[in-house]
């Protein structure tokens, strides 16, 4: 992973000058963006612990395992998200872990807790270092250490009578496809971030995948999980389903680290499938758009990939740097739709679905849109360092509500992004999709484009919480799959109310009374805390 960007460095690609030209001319930027520092010229403090905690630390793991060197804190700060991208490329590093730490076991990670626990040293988990929530930047800590799960990355054991597979949760996602496509199985699990996520980082923020109109979310997948906290083990899940008593396991599953550390998933798998079939169909509107979805998401057939963008991602065709202001030959919306299956279940399944779609009013338009999207649909973080490089702001966010609420949460978030942003003198190009559905209701995804500002990081900070805002007011969740974690925390305590937020400090003070586990994520602190 790119310690100042996304993903592999060979993937980002200069932006055309059409695209420079669009940016310069619609939205005001001043091309020519400020590169990257150098890796080595980034400072970091020297680390808070002392001799008698790198010496626990190593007694846990093994001298070896504890790295306390500038690269390596580096390349543990923060997360992915452009704020987080826009200050380590300035080379500011002020929160990186004092220590990173390589456990290889279970086991290993209980010591760590433990001892961390005994010297109130706060532990970061990390997989992939995806998060774009704050997740991994805790807040108050004296010192903290990166607790890195990359050694823990195996294949446990596959069930075939069961169809479910004991995963690692250091294991990289596409090293877990292709270890289980080795046995003829799969997870069907891509999110954008599939090339670096990790498993237990699946589970820890409640991943949702590029194909969940088929295969589910990853927290619909999990069936089991081994949990470890400073006060010891927790194993969860002894039937795909119980009646005894709450489901743990769901405790556990979005908890990013503030309740303990994942250190296995047991997950449900699928037959690899013999063909994949993309694509596309055009709507006017995103409203007749969205009704369309409503309809096979609640009445069937429902396809594998089920996915809608509004006009102006449309027409700028995101996913795609070349052709970005030529996405559409039309006026409309976009949608993608995806099957797999047999030749015979594929054609069965297509024939059903454009029956229903054609009916909603959709145009079709062959598979050329939906296989274009499904060979660049990994692109759109690397399209983000391209902007950042000529002197753009590009950033996500993303919700979901009840059918009925769909329009006016739209309408809200699109309102409070534009205002705020055209307020400071940057007006924005606020573009949507709609990426996963439900019977009940949807997502929404919104991808914001605008020039940086004098404070780019406060900038962006203050049009986020008018969003937000509008989320909450507007009746969506605070988020449907990039998690809370600090960035997300005080509106998520909005959303569940004084009393739910009293449970989880409750429980974390059982699990976690020393309050060491990712201090600041996901539980909103106590008034005077």
């Amino acid at each position: 992973m790119l310690w100042s960007g996304w993903g592999d460095p060979a993937g980002a690609a200069p932006l055309p000058e059409a695209v420079t030209g669009l940016l310069r001319d619609l939205l005001g930027v001043k091309t020519g963006g400020a590169a990257p520092v150098a890796l080595a010229d980034v400072e970091v403090a020297a680390p808070r612990l002392t001799g008698g905690d790198l010496a626990a630390l190593a007694g846990a793991v093994g001298a070896e395992h504890v790295r306390t060197d500038a690269e390596a804190r580096v390349r543990h700060t923060r997360g992915k998200s452009t704020p987080d991208l826009v200050r380590i490329r300035a080379g500011e590093a002020s929160d990186a872990p004092d220590a990173v730490v390589l456990p290889g076991s279970h086991d290993e990670v209980l010591a760590v807790l433990r001892a961390c626990a005994a010297r109130r040293i706060a532990v970061v988990p990390f997989g992939g270092g995806t998060s774009v929530v704050g997740g991994l930047a805790p807040e108050g800590v004296d010192a903290f250490v990166a607790l890195d799960l990359r050694r823990m990355d195996a294949l446990v054991s596959v069930d075939e009578v069961s169809r479910t597979a004991v995963l690692q949760p250091g294991l990289r996602a596409p090293r877990a496809e292709e270890l289980l496509g080795e046995r003829g199985y799969t997870l069907g699990h891509f999110p954008q971030s599939f090339e670096w996520a990790s498993i237990g980082g699946f589970a820890a923020a409640r991943s949702s995948g590029q194909a969940s109109a088929g295969y589910g979310r990853f927290d619909d997948m999990v069936v089991g999980l081994t949990v470890a906290t400073p006060e010891g083990t927790l194993d969860l899940g002894r039937a795909p389903k119980s009646a005894a008593g709450p489901d743990l396991r769901q405790l556990v599953l979005g908890s990013e680290g503030a309740f303990g550390v994942i250190t296995s998933v047991t997950v449900r798998i699928k037959p690899v499938p013999p063909e994949k079939a993309y694509e596309g169909w055009r709507f006017s509107s995103f409203a007749d758009g969205a009704a369309a979805l409503r309809r096979l998401a609640q009445d069937g057939p429902a396809p594998v990939v089920l996915r809608l963008s509004d006009e102006t991602e449309t027409m700028i065709g995101l996913a795609d740097p070349a052709a970005i202001g030529g996405g559409s030959s039309a006026a409309g919306c976009l949608a993608v739709v995806g099957y797999e299956g047999t030749a015979e279940e594929i054609a069965e399944r297509r024939t059903r679905t454009a029956d229903v779609l054609r009916e909603a009013g959709g145009e079709p338009l062959g598979a050329e849109p939906g296989e274009k999207w499904a060979r660049g649909r990994f692109n759109a973080p690397y399209l983000r360092d391209s902007l950042l490089d000529v002197g753009a702001f590009a950033e996500t966010l993303e919700t979901a509500a009840f059918w009925s609420a769909i329009p006016d949460l739209y309408e809200a978030v699109r309102c409070a992004l534009i205002g705020a942003l055209s307020g400071a003198g940057t007006p924005p190009l606020v573009m949507c999709h709609i990426s996963h559905v439900y019977p009940a209701g949807a997502s929404l995804y919104f991808t914001v484009v605008s020039a940086q500002g004098e404070d780019p990081v406060a900038h962006w900070g203050r049009a986020k919480r008018a969003a937000s805002d509008a989320i909450i007011d507007a009746g969506g969740t605070i988020s449907h799959h990039h998690g809370v974690g600090t960035d997300h925390r005080d509106w998520y305590a909005r959303e569940i109310g004084p009393l739910g937020t009293e449970i989880l400090r409750a429980v974390k003070r059982r699990l976690d009374p020393a309050g060491i586990l990712n201090p600041g994520v996901l539980v909103p602190p106590a008034a005077g805390e």
